[in-house]
């Protein structure tokens, strides 16, 4: 593949998996977010004038305690204001994960979307290859009926990032808890709708078994995020 191509690797720590030893999603996610930052630094980006607003994961298996993965990303797509970045993650034996992410492009002024720059452009467009990426959300809101099940989600101050809102990894632990503990192969779609703010309240945590889905919502009913699993 031509283009830009950024490589690392990663050990699987003690704070990084559940009591099964697997690596949790939460933690796939922060490896992703470090591997994504160090390959804009090396590029010149900012790491903050970026958002998340939408990780599909590729579960092939799950890396466990110990174990060493590499990490591979590059551009899979660009649109206007927002681009798309796949990782692959491979670990012993046949494990592998891919992950792709729509990252959103912000003005860091005006907290809104604006045109990928000039900088980004020449580093990734090669990879990109012409690939359009889609900012379009698909994931549908949470049902009304006996069979959903819904709780309080307790924030943390840990949750909340420099940005000044819960950062993307953090909405893993929310999926983990209720979509994929000890699930090691299937796909995992989570969509960041609005942004979870230290003033934000209550917020509930839905979840829908007969769909595979959870979402995270304010006491008002704004849906925060939405995630699906789907299997093999």
């Amino acid at each position: 593949m031509a283009g830009r191509r950024f490589e690392g690797s990663r050990t699987v720590r003690l704070g990084d998996v559940a009591s099964d030893g697997l690596l949790r999603l939460d933690a796939l996610a922060r490896f992703l977010q470090d591997i994504a930052a160090d390959d804009a630094a090396e590029v010149g980006l900012r790491a903050a004038s970026w958002v998340v607003r939408r990780t599909v994961l590729e579960l092939h298996g799950r890396p466990t305690f110990g174990e060493r993965v590499q990490l591979t990303t590059f551009c899979g797509g660009l649109g206007s204001r927002w681009a798309e970045r796949r990782t692959t993650v491979v670990g012993p034996g046949d494990v592998r994960v891919e992950a792709s992410s729509l990252w959103v492009h912000l003005d860091e002024e005006t907290g809104r979307p604006t045109a990928l720059p000039a900088i980004f452009l020449e580093a990734y467009a090669e990879a990109a290859g012409g690939r359009v990426a889609s900012s379009r959300l698909t994931l549908p809101a949470p049902p009304v009926g006996e069979h959903v099940r819904t709780s309080t989600w307790a924030l943390r101050r840990t949750d909340f990032d420099v940005l000044g809102h819960v950062n993307n990894a953090a909405y893993l632990s929310a999926v983990e808890e209720e979509l994929t503990a000890g699930v090691v192969a299937g796909t995992v779609e989570l969509e960041y709708r609005t942004p979870i703010e230290p003033d934000a309240g209550a917020v509930e945590l839905v979840h829908d078994p007969a769909a595979a889905m959870a979402w995270l919502r304010s006491a008002a009913g704004r849906v925060h995020a939405a995630a699906r699993l789907t299997p093999p």
